[in-house]
């Protein structure tokens, strides 16, 4: 399987398989997290309070005070797998 990856943060992504991107150091799932749950979508160097799951759980956020951006991020966390599905040739 691979998965498109794409930081929530910086907006990097990259297209690998699941141990390529924990081995890389990505936090995404399968193997950090599940999909279809909101947890941290992120590359390497960005860190986990800039993303929306820190913004519901740590800032108190409620989904209306999400930007545009953050909703975008969890409507594609909440369609994972398929939202972030490569086909192969």
């Amino acid at each position: 399987m691979v998965l498109r990856h794409m930081c929530e943060c910086c907006g990097v992504e990259e297209v690998l398989t699941p141990d390529e991107a924990y081995e890389a150091g990505w936090d995404y799932p399968p193997r950090q997290g599940r999909f279809g749950v909101i947890s941290p979508r992120l590359c390497p160097g960005c860190p986990s309070t800039a993303t929306v799951w820190w913004a519901l759980t740590c800032d108190g956020y409620t989904p209306e005070m999400l930007s545009d951006r953050q909703r975008d991020v969890v409507a594609r966390i909440l369609a994972e797998p398929a939202s972030i599905m490569v086909k192969q040739p």
